[in-house]
């Protein structure tokens, strides 16, 4: 569904982007993370046709970005982060233009309308004027005009920016629903939360470069270790390296990475058939956070 091939964007003296390239499947929800200024929303932007690359390509359901922007533009719903907005118009009449912007016929414009109102929970507003809205309920009307026309992509830059945490729950039932319907989601957010509950790839991005990606199923799959017992030496690490990788002694305890929680219970009848006298034995997944941190490293700091 998304396919970028080495894109650079400079602005002046800055590059923004460099030599980025990555592929999402059709129907996949994909995120894109990374620190402030890492480029992040200029990839968006590209993507979506806003503006064109300084070199390489980019193409949305097979179709090029540049050659052929009208045809990747209608295949795509897009909720900008800090959306504009026409205040003076109520959320249905502000609906109802984006909907005949998107070339949504008159005879089921008025039924995607109001399916859009309720699945982000705007029915009690449509007649509000927008400019007089909460920024959370703004933020629900831009998630809003993004999925009308039923997409087949739809772009959510910092889609929960603003929303409490009841909001952030229906957007992440939407993204769900959207799953369902096979359509292609592309989220940047700074919640990793909720990326990780609702991602099945990420990409990290740091200086402008694709730097690492993760299939977030293959992050599941393995446990961090940590065994505190009596006395631990270099033999009791080598044997408990026979359940796993990367043991290692620290202080008193002792680290492993395992594949799957079924190794716990061996481990323990191993230790107690040893005689060792166990006093702590955990195991957790690493979190998508420490998984950011690891690949942003030391040199960046926070933005």
């Amino acid at each position: 569904m998304i396919e970028a091939s080495h894109l650079t964007k400079e602005f002046g003296s800055i590059r923004a982007i460099d030599d980025v390239s990555f592929a999402i499947p059709r129907g996949e929800i994909a995120g894109f993370l990374g620190p402030n200024g890492a480029g992040k929303t200029t990839t968006m932007r590209i993507l979506a046709g806003i503006f064109p690359p300084t070199s390489g390509r980019a193409s949305i359901a097979g179709f090029d970005t540049r050659t052929h922007g009208l045809e990747a533009r209608r295949r795509l719903g897009y909720f900008p982060e800090n959306a504009p907005y026409y205040p003076d118009l109520s959320v249905s009449v502000y609906l109802r233009t984006v909907g005949k912007l998107k070339g949504i016929e008159s005879s089921r414009r008025g039924r995607e309308i109001d399916a859009v109102l309720e699945a982000c929970g705007l029915r009690q507003v449509a007649t509000r004027l927008v400019g007089k809205l909460s920024k959370g309920y703004r933020q629900r009307v831009g998630l809003a005009q993004a999925l009308l026309g039923n997409p087949d992509l739809v772009f959510l830059d910092e889609p929960t920016s603003g929303l409490d945490p009841l909001g952030r729950v229906l957007v992440r039932e939407i993204i769900e629903e959207l799953r369902a319907n096979g359509t292609t989601v592309f989220l940047n957010s700074h919640l990793l939360g909720e990326v990780e509950a609702t991602c099945d790839r990420v990409a990290f991005v740091k200086r402008g470069r694709v730097v690492h990606e993760l299939v977030l199923a293959e992050m599941q799959s393995g446990l961090d270790v940590e065994i505190r017992v009596a006395d631990p030496d270099a033999a009791l690490v080598e044997g408990l390296s026979e359940f796993g990788s990367d043991a290692g002694l620290d202080g008193d305890l002792v680290r492993l990475r395992v594949a799957h929680e079924r190794s716990m219970p061996a481990i323990a009848r191993w230790l107690a058939g040893r005689g060792t006298d166990l006093y702590e034995l955990k195991c957790r997944r690493k979190t998508l956070e420490e998984w950011f941190i690891d690949v942003m490293g030391e040199d960046q700091g926070p933005g």
